[in-house]
């Protein structure tokens, strides 16, 4: 046997130690599970998951290495830090609250590092299979049920409008806006203003609620801002209360 192949333990050569398809192993996994995120352009796409995957099956690892008994509280461990990180995924936008899905895949992806880690390689397969199960077959699965609620029961709707106006006349259209938004059944969750160009206009966005769905009664209200002589240009558009 080579000596050089014996630097890292007296025990045991380099290619006798576990550790290494395992940690090999993770990062195939967690590159896969990446590439889903990444081919929809999620936040979180192939480094990332990836990163989170192997990490903690290098963790693991490390602590039934030198812990032994110990390590379920190194799992415990990296199940609470990867909480935090997917807490960073998460992002609220006005009405929109959006990477979920990314969150859990990441707190997803830190188990199947686990499962790798601890040495339960069919485990961290079987979990990655399911993962990308899931977000593959499941996203058109609920939407599917989201058109079939949304024909029978009236959710609140979230409409994003921008009005386009020369910087000396913001005040004036954010006042429009207020006016025109409190004349109909609609509720104001948020009304900013940005600069655009060399700051000679300025947009004024206002992100409001419905009750239900009710295109005309936006697209009038669309009309009266642009029937405005301070507004140069009208845009709105439906979201979403809840995204990936």
């Amino acid at each position: 046997m080579n000596p050089w192949l014996h630097w890292w333990t007296d025990q045991a050569s380099i290619l006798q130690q576990p550790t290494f398809p395992r940690l090999l192993l993770a990062l195939l996994l967690g590159a896969i599970i990446g590439a889903e995120r990444q081919w929809r352009q999620r936040a979180a796409g192939m480094r990332t998951n990836t990163l989170v995957c192997f990490g903690a099956a290098a963790f693991v690892d490390l602590g039934s290495t030198i812990g032994g008994a110990n390590t379920t509280n190194v799992i415990a461990y990296v199940i609470s830090g990867v909480g935090f990180l997917g807490a960073g995924a998460i992002m609220k936008d006005g009405g929109n609250i959006r990477g979920l899905n990314t969150a859990a895949t990441l707190w997803c992806s830190a188990a199947v590092g686990a499962c790798a880690g601890a040495g339960e390689m069919l485990d961290a397969l079987f979990v990655t299979v399911l993962l990308c199960g899931i977000n593959l077959a499941f996203r058109p699965a609920s939407r599917f049920i989201d058109r079939r609620s949304l024909a029978r029961v009236n959710r609140p709707v979230m409409y994003r409008l921008a009005a386009v106006c020369p910087a000396n006349h913001e005040q004036e259209v954010r006042g429009l806006v207020l006016r025109a938004l409190a004349e109909r059944p609609l509720l104001l969750q948020e009304l900013r203003s940005e600069e655009v160009g060399d700051g000679e206009e300025v947009v004024v966005q206002a992100s409001f609620e419905s009750s239900e769905r009710n295109k005309e009664l936006i697209e009038k209200l669309a009309q009266q801002l642009r029937n405005g002589t301070e507004v140069s240009a009208v845009e709105w558009a439906e979201t979403s209360l809840e995204s990936e």
